[in-house]
């Protein structure tokens, strides 16, 4: 068992910390509210005043922070000057490929080992520890992360050397936020046709139209046990987290002249979901702004 200094205990960190509590691990934790820092001490976590605090003599350092210039700094600031040799780095943020190679190599400079490791599965899966990790970084620090993230995660998956976990999360999401809009798009179109949504469910799920965006999230409620639908969108993973990943994939496929027209309409359609204030809302209730539900 390891001593781990968790930073970031939001939505997702505050579940994924109490995992690794739960498997046995020492956590210390720290995060800017005091009541997320509370609620790690709840669940048999330390809890540290400061970021240098939380990283003072520990084996392993999991981050969960909003996006690249917050790990910029964080890691800059108070992890890389801070934490002993032979400290493993482990980033769960979701943020560009370039500042996590920047910030992987500025690590390796120091003689650390690190490994940039965003998730999939909302706080769904962070709360059952079913995530999906996505990891990029040197064979030696993946297998060094591993059996961490496995007390957080089902699948854990190496996608190559740093920055490629973040490669794989925006281009994953991509597909998810174009499969979604389809989703909406096919059942809102149900729906005025007169085709009864459980039917086309039935035929799609099983047929050339399934997808996870279907079968796990459908935005049309009653038809599967864990849509956010079935919750009136109550978020597993929100409209604007949504939009940041589509901002990221587009900033990325500029930098490397991908063509990706659908991904491009996909951001400016949750752009206008979330400008419309549905920003904390699940993704999928985008729905409502396809049908033209209500405000919309």
């Amino acid at each position: 068992m390891a001593t781990i200094g968790f930073i970031g205990l939001g939505n997702m960190g505050l579940p994924m910390a109490t995992n690794l509590i739960k498997a046995g691990h020492t956590v210390r934790g720290f995060d800017l509210s005091e009541d997320q820092r509370k609620a790690l001490e709840a669940a048999g976590g330390d809890i540290a005043s400061s970021t240098e605090g939380c990283v003072d003599s520990v084996e392993i350092v999991v981050s969960m922070l909003p996006a690249g210039p917050q790990v910029k700094a964080v890691y800059g600031e108070s992890i890389l000057p801070k934490v002993a040799d032979g400290t493993l780095l482990i980033d769960c943020s979701t943020i560009d490929v370039a500042t996590a190679r920047a910030v992987a190599s500025d690590a390796a400079a120091k003689g650390l080992e690190m490994v940039d490791a965003p998730v999939s599965g909302g706080t769904t899966g962070a709360a059952a520890a079913t995530l999906t990790f996505m990891v990029g970084g040197s064979e030696t620090a993946f297998d060094r992360a591993k059996p961490i993230l496995e007390a957080m995660g089902k699948t854990i998956v190496h996608a190559g050397g740093s920055g490629n976990g973040q490669a794989a999360k925006i281009c994953n999401n991509m597909m998810l936020a174009i499969n979604t809009i389809g989703q909406c798009e096919a059942f809102s179109m149900a729906e005025k046709l007169g085709l009864d949504t459980a039917k086309l469910f039935a035929i799609s799920s099983k047929s050339s139209g399934q997808s996870w965006s279907m079968t796990v999230n459908c935005p049309v409620p009653g038809l599967t046990e864990t849509a956010a639908s079935n919750r009136d969108f109550k978020p597993g993973f929100t409209a604007a987290m949504m939009l940041k990943d589509l901002g990221l994939s587009q900033d990325a496929a500029e930098q490397v002249h991908a063509q990706t027209p659908l991904g491009a309409e996909a951001m400016q359609l949750f752009r206008d979901y979330v400008d419309r204030g549905h920003a904390d809302t699940d993704f999928s209730g985008i729905i409502k702004m396809i049908r033209g539900d209500g405000d919309f």
